[in-house]
């Protein structure tokens, strides 16, 4: 971030050192204009330094301007490279960073984090103008006025060493209330997603309950925090007063005793207010780098998250996916080329086990066309297998993006895939079709409706082996029939995959495969023999009736 970051930085450092130097040019060029041009009664001398007093004036003024604008240009583009960059990560890891990190705690980065990470760079452009006129003036004090010189070099470390403890507690509250925080975020997003299951079971109050003690916390620890936070912020108040009032303290003593002019008092005077500003910056600095330390931490740990599925080294070719069958050791269960194959599994779990086996989401001995799944480049496995997801999820946009989100299909192949899903009266029933607005999660479908729309954006994808858990368990049995009749003729020559416990289903399907309890030891045929010789296989598309 720093390489990317290093232009608008760079910008606003020098825009931060003349912006800061040139407020400190002023108290010497007053100072000047009292000693060589008034005390001395010379009108040149006094109008030369007035001059510079005024141009001193315009280069702050502008380059203030100049100084923001890089300022702000620095926070948002680091604030939101952060968010691009766990954006970017999450797309990479897929399937893995659910079971790796909540969501709660990757929306805490996404919301909060940045945020710091943002202040850290905006508040380093004007540290680095405090830095270099600090020490500038530091130095013209030594040389003009050395006592004074002297108490502003020793001063300054003593104001920072008393900050320093406060920083480092204030860094523990800080990831507490952090953790905290993301806790809470997660409850809150669990919520949301379950909302209707919450309503159907009577839910709402312990969920509630719970969130109002979770929320409870966070504010508690966020009292901790403001206490420490508001402690720090009233020291950087005062330490930097009292030091200001030192100097001039002193500047005033040197100046009765003629050890200092009139001139050089005033300046004195002007520079004890100038330099508030400089250590002030440089305890807000101390307060956001803390801040952004603890965030920071939380965003490496999700940028160094791994796949644990990877491609080989040496990745084999892939097979030709028209000719491959799909064999799945564990079960025994096979799937032929170009057929539609319904899956029936007693339990649900090995249903859930398998579909990530043949998809590759879990490692195990799959093959395909006689290679092992892991033996493949992962690529290729994702842009040969597709896993339709069996929660119907839709993002916001307009629906034709929604249901080609590769953007490679023309209209009449999407509108194909809606009536293969029989999502037709869907679509219909929008007042502008594929170009109406989804908003988020497709809230504003029904369950069967958003079922249908994610299964016409399976078919649209079209990949050599498609693979869908339970697509038709939110329709009526009306609609399920004409999606399974439909189903085989939209994938036809191409090798699919159906897991359903529908003997709608499982009747349209050119073969069955039963996989009893426990995953293992597949029964294969056709749906009606099955149905003749085993009684397991019967007893679960007939959900136990005779």
């Amino acid at each position: 971030m720093w390489r990317q970051q290093a232009g608008i930085s760079a910008g606003g450092m020098t825009f931060g050192v003349l912006w800061m130097g040139s407020a400190a040019a002023m108290p010497l060029a007053l100072g000047k204009a009292l000693d060589e041009g008034l005390a001395r009664h010379s009108p040149k001398a006094l109008a030369s330094w007035v001059a510079v007093l005024l141009v001193a004036g315009l280069v702050q003024a502008a380059t203030g301007i100049m100084r923001h604008r890089f300022a702000v240009s620095s926070w948002l583009s680091a604030a939101y490279r952060v968010e691009q960059l766990v954006v970017e990560q999450a797309a990479r890891l897929g399937a893995v960073l659910p079971r790796r990190i909540s969501t709660g705690e990757v929306v805490a980065v996404t919301a909060s984090d940045m945020e710091h990470i943002g202040d850290a760079y905006e508040v380093s452009n004007r540290t680095a103008g405090a830095v270099l006129t600090f020490f500038g003036v530091a130095t013209l004090m030594v040389v003009t006025t050395p006592i004074l010189g002297i108490v502003v070099v020793i001063g300054t470390p003593i104001l920072m060493l008393i900050v320093g403890p406060m920083m480092r507690l204030l860094e523990r509250r800080q990831a507490e209330q952090r953790k905290l925080f993301g806790d809470t975020a997660t409850i809150a997003s669990d919520t949301v997603a379950g909302l209707r299951v919450l309503r159907g079971i009577g839910g709402e109050t312990l969920v509630v309950r719970n969130f109002r003690e979770a929320s409870q916390r966070v504010r508690y620890a966020g009292v901790r925090v403001a206490k420490v936070a508001s402690t720090m912020e009233a020291t950087q108040i005062l330490l930097p007063g009292l030091f200001a009032v030192l100097i001039a303290w002193l500047g005033a003593r040197l100046a009765v005793t003629h050890q200092i002019t009139a001139g050089q008092l005033v300046s004195s005077y002007a520079y004890a207010a100038f330099l508030v500003l400089p250590l002030r910056t440089f305890a807000e600095m101390a307060e956001v780098l803390t801040k952004a330390n603890v965030a920071a931490k939380r965003i490496v740990a999700v940028l160094r998250l791994e796949r644990d599925i990877v491609s080989p080294g040496v990745p084999v070719p892939l097979p030709e996916p028209a000719t491959a069958t799909l064999t799945d050791a564990v079960s025994g269960a096979e799937f032929k080329p170009g057929l539609f194959t319904a899956v029936v599994c007693e339990r649900r779990a090995d249903a859930d086990t398998l579909a990530e086996r043949l998809a590759r989401y879990v490692d195990a001995d799959v093959r395909f066309g006689g290679v092992r799944l892991d033996e493949l480049a992962l690529e290729d496995v994702r842009a040969t297998i597709l896993l339709a997801d069996p929660h119907p999820h839709m993002f916001s946009g307009p629906l034709a993006e929604e249901l080609d989100p590769t953007d490679q299909a023309d209209r009449s192949r999407i509108l194909a895939a809606i009536s293969a899903a029989d999502a037709g009266d869907v679509v219909s029933g929008l007042a502008d079709g594929l170009d109406t607005e989804v908003v988020e999660q497709g809230r504003f479908f029904s369950g069967g409706q958003r079922q249908r729309l994610v299964l016409a954006r399976s078919l649209v994808a079209d990949p050599a082996v498609l693979i869908m858990l339970e697509p038709t368990s939110a329709v009526d049995a009306h609609t399920e029939h004409r999606i399974a009749q439909r189903l085989a003729g939209a994938r036809s020559g191409r090798t699919t995959v159906v897991f359903s416990t529908s003997p709608l289903i499982a009747g349209a399907a050119d073969e069955v495969v039963f996989l009893p309890a426990g995953g293992v030891g597949a029964d294969a045929g056709d749906h009606h023999a099955l149905m003749r010789q085993n009684i397991a296989y019967q007893t679960v598309v007939t959900r136990g009736s005779s």
